[in-house]
């Protein structure tokens, strides 16, 4: 334990010397940055799915085209009845069973299948979609009550890191005083005993389609 603690003080004394963190590497970070910033674009859609996908996710693509027929196909597999926000684009639920959200009662929403909703970005360093009330999103409630939720994510919008999200939704912020959220995989916690618990704070199920992905 002594020759440890000398060893670990020494090295410690040494690199304080030389103006570095013991045992760190400089370049590493850095250099990790810089590579992920030169991502193509069919790169950084694959990081994001990839990340989600870590999340317990599933994550789907489709064309804007077949957009309407890829959320119809995920909206089978789950049940009957869903909410969208009230501004949502009417072609892509005509033919599905999907009911406005007109200011419908907390009751309502949480008894429904699920919910389908667009999104502001997404952020492939982390995984995360982030709503900040805008078209087709919904009022926050919409996307925490029920137990599915179907979010669609542009290519487009999804940027690399936090920061830039955050730059991309400065208007969001700043002019319309939007509530942000921001969304890492399924509602998940653990219990004292530490074993996971879906569903608490929000959907137990978590799909994602990106659309105009390149490459696909």
């Amino acid at each position: 334990m002594t020759t440890t603690r000398n060893q670990v003080l020494a090295d410690i004394r040494a690199a304080t010397a030389r103006g570095e963190r013991p045992g760190h590497q400089t370049h590493s970070f850095a250099t990790d940055l810089q590579a992920e910033a030169a991502l193509s674009p069919s790169a950084l859609v694959h990081m994001f799915a990839e990340r989600v996908s870590e999340y317990k996710a599933w994550v789907g693509y489709s064309t804007s085209a077949g957009l309407s027929e890829a959320i119809g196909e995920r909206l089978a597999l789950y049940g009957t009845r869903y909410v969208v926000p009230a501004d949502f684009p009417a072609d892509l639920v005509q033919q599905l069973p999907c009911v406005r959200d007109e200011q419908l009662s907390h009751a309502d929403i949480a008894s429904a299948d699920g919910v389908v909703s667009l999104s502001a970005l997404g952020i492939a360093q982390t995984g995360s979609i982030v709503l900040d009330a805008g078209v087709g999103q919904g009022r926050r409630v919409l996307t925490l009550l029920p137990d599915y939720h179907l979010c669609v994510v542009y290519a487009a919008s999804i940027v690399l890191t936090v920061p830039e999200a955050f730059e991309r939704l400065r208007a969001s912020i700043q002019e319309r005083r939007a509530p942000l959220t921001f969304i890492s995989g399924p509602s998940a916690t653990s219990d004292i005993e530490l074993n996971r618990v879906e569903g608490v704070h929000g959907p137990r199920r978590l799909e994602v389609i990106i659309v105009d992905a390149p490459g696909r």
